[in-house]
């Protein structure tokens, strides 16, 4: 009975800890969200505060002034990201099975150049001419491919978390005649769905963030990402407070410091929506998948 109240006391100290600690890292967020409602003046004479003077709807007034654009910006990062995700998760495991398959020849030696490609690249020159001279430029291809759609990294976590599977299962769907795509497909990536999940997680945010393939490759305004987009709306805004020189202490006509925050409110908000759906497979991924082979 004493051992039963310890457990229990043990839990609800241990689940107050957890939301306490819960509820501290939910405080920046919150902080983002208010200064974004801020006024901007408000903001710089007494700094980001979870009880500003004055609320206003400059930032957001501003973060859509061109609504068509913005719409169009989540429609190309939605389609990017998507699109992207699902084509490199499936490189990825393919390669990540491949690479894990002991019937392989030479399975060691072609891994070794995936890992030459962690340590050493190129540099941006080479990296743009390629491109260039692929057609990767001014199309959704640009956007798509160039930088993001593999990743060494994500592939290694793969490969170790499939090596970790039973090789006897694998050998009997072989001794009943399944082959590789069957085995791949039916198999191994059902069983590895937490790892594939925790890697669709990371395109998944490396395609949503990308503002760089856009600043190299894309002119048109009809392909710009969100990134790109709210990127060069913040260095506009910037640039006209430079040219009209207002001080610290000046009436902003155009909100700088809150227009940050609201943008992070704008960006993160399909990835806040994506986790919850990922959160199950994410650590389980991430743990076996680091530490088998």
């Amino acid at each position: 009975m004493n051992l039963l109240k310890k457990n229990d006391l043990f839990q609800t100290i241990n689940g107050i800890i957890v939301t306490l600690f819960a509820l501290l890292c939910t405080l920046p967020i919150l902080l983002v969200l208010i200064v974004s409602f801020s006024d901007e003046n408000s903001v710089l004479k007494k700094g980001y505060s979870f009880f500003p003077n004055k609320f206003s709807l400059a930032a957001y007034k501003t973060a859509f002034s061109s609504s068509d654009q913005l719409i169009s910006s989540y429609m190309v990062s939605i389609g990017v990201t998507v699109i992207g995700t699902l084509a490199a998760v499936l490189i990825t495991g393919m390669a990540g099975y491949m690479l894990a398959n002991r019937q392989v020849r030479y399975r060691n030696m072609i891994a070794l150049f995936f890992f030459i490609t962690m340590l050493f690249n190129a540099g941006l020159v080479p990296w743009y001419m390629v491109n260039d001279l692929l057609g990767f430029k001014n199309n959704f291809l640009a956007l798509l491919i160039p930088s993001l759609l593999f990743s060494p990294f994500n592939l290694f976590l793969v490969r170790n978390f499939m090596q970790g599977l039973p090789e006897a299962l694998l050998e009997s769907a072989r001794i009943e005649g399944a082959n590789d795509g069957y085995i791949a497909f039916r198999i191994v990536f059902p069983l590895s769905m937490p790892v594939l999940a925790t890697v669709a997680l990371f395109y998944g945010l490396g395609y949503w963030n990308n503002w760089f393939n856009a600043i190299m490759l894309i002119d048109k305004e009809s392909l710009y990402p969100l990134q790109y987009l709210l990127y060069k709306l913040q260095s506009e805004i910037s640039m006209i407070n430079q040219m009209q020189g207002i001080s610290s202490t000046g009436n902003l006509t155009v909100p700088k410091e809150s227009f940050k925050m609201a943008i992070a409110i704008i960006t993160i908000g399909p990835i806040v929506l994506l986790y919850p759906f990922l959160q199950r497979f994410i650590i389980k991924g991430l743990i076996v998948g680091a530490v088998k082979g």
